[in-house]
Order: C-alpha cells, then structure tokens, then sequence
C-alpha cells in the first residue's frame, strides 16, 4: 500500500480532542481498504465535532462513498479505527447493528420497500430494532414525515411518489432511528433538479438545526453554503480539507484547484 500523501497538518491531540478542544463526535484515525491490489482508502484522518457537516468532495473513484460505508459499517475496514465519542465503531465485537441505530446513512439508491407504504417503511426499523410498540412506531413515523414535508404521503406507496418525495421518505426514515450522525451518499444525483431541491432544502433545514453530518455530493451549493468544513479526496487520500471558502477560492494543493476550476468549466 502506498504512503499517505495528505496535506492537513493536525497532531496527534488535535486528531484526539478535535479543532475547538472537545471530544469530536466522528473520529477516523488511520484508515485503510483495498480491493484486491487497488488501495481505496490510504491512511485517511478525520475528525467531525457535534454540530458540524463535514462534506466530502472529489472525482469518482476517490473513496467518498467506501469512507461513509466504513463508518456506517457497511463496509469491514483492512485497519486503522472509527469511533463514535468513546465506542469503537471497527471493534470486533461492536455490533453492526448498533451502530446503524446511532449513524443513519441515505443511499444514492432509495432502497424503499416498494410493498409498503411510506408510514410502513418508516415503522419496520422502529419495531424490529428500536422495538417500539406499533403505535409509537406510528407516531414517531408521522412525526418524522412531517419533518421533511410529506405527512400528506404517508399512506402512499413508493410508486406513487416522485423521486424527490422517495429520498425524502428515506431521509425520514433514518432520522426515525434519532441518529447521532447522518451520512448522506449523493442523495440527489439520480433526480432531476428540480426534485434535487425538494432534497436539498431537507438537508438545509437538518443543518439549522445542528444535525451533525457527512456529506457525499456533487452539489457544490450546498457544499458552499452548508458545510462547516469541506474535505478534498483523490486516490484514496484528504488531499486538504478547510473551510469552503478556501478550498473554492484559495485552495492551497494544485490538486484541488484543477479539480474546482473543471467544476467551473462544467
């Protein structure tokens, strides 16, 4: 595997107590994966405070994706640590299950029950996992509903919604399980933009009201916008991470700058 080539200058206690001196929510700390021969992640450090949205940018291929799966457990790490305040998310006998009940995740792919309603695809987790009885399954359904903006929808079933109203039926049905982070993998590339909106305006509110979150997207206005800081991956590795502002207008690795000046040259 190859040596990590990442530009942020953070130390060890900075890794440990995160920027502003605290514990950080979210803590990545060496982490590695390959398939086969191909080194998807290289040696990747990262700290997200409570609070924050950090927000993953690069060209396909980088490892955003890989990153959020590891987190989420989806994906076994070959080495290196994940933790959630003082869990061990890696540790062998963490159960997976656990942790997506504290790390919701909403997939470029919708992933809904088409046989279910969008109040039923919301209660099955309640009442499997969280073993809520199915009343307050249906009640923490239809108040999550309401929330992203479809208590009209909730007896409807996914082929009755648009693209937007489904990833919206999504994002409520990870919020359902009262994360303690989010993680959204490209939530609008598969829609249109119009319906992009309807999603992007979710997210917006879920930011005011200081969800913390990491955010795959090619959506740099809300990267702009919405990000408390912005990481910059190619080849596996942070290439640089900082504010938007500076990785849009000054970035410091020539790297990054190629990557946002072909952005606006799309």
């Amino acid at each position: 595997m190859s040596e990590p080539r990442t530009t942020e200058t953070t130390d060890s206690t900075e890794r440990t107590t995160g920027a502003t001196g605290t514990k950080p929510l979210l803590r990545i700390e060496d982490l590695w994966k390959s398939y086969g021969n191909e080194d998807v992640l290289c040696g990747v450090d990262l700290t997200v405070d409570r609070g924050d949205v950090e927000v993953l940018v690069g060209p396909s291929g980088s490892g955003k994706s890989t990153m959020l799966r590891c987190i989420n457990r989806l994906t076994e790490i070959d080495s290196g640590s994940i933790y959630l305040e003082d869990m061990e998310v890696t540790a062998p006998e963490t159960d997976p299950n656990e942790v997506r009940q504290q790390i919701g995740m909403v997939f470029q792919d919708i992933n809904l029950f088409a046989h279910l309603t969008a109040r039923k695809n919301i209660t099955l987790g309640l009442r499997k996992v969280r073993n809520l009885s199915e009343a307050e399954a249906r009640q923490r359904a239809d108040t999550e509903l309401e929330r992203v903006g479809l208590a009209d929808q909730a007896d409807s079933y996914p082929a009755q919604l648009s693209g937007g109203q489904k990833q919206r039926v999504g994002i409520a049905r990870a919020l359902a399980m009262d994360p303690e982070v989010m993680l959204f993998d490209e939530p609008t590339s598969a829609l249109d933009p119009e319906l992009s909106n309807e999603v992007l305006e979710v997210m917006h509110e879920l930011v005011a009201e200081g969800m913390t979150m990491v955010v795959v997207t090619h959506e740099m206005r809300f990267a702009r916008n919405g990000a408390s800081s912005m990481s910059f991956l190619d080849g596996g590795e942070v290439i640089e991470r900082g504010p938007p502002e500076d990785l849009f207008e000054n970035p410091s690795h020539e790297r990054t700058a190629r990557f946002f000046e072909s952005i606006r040259h799309d």
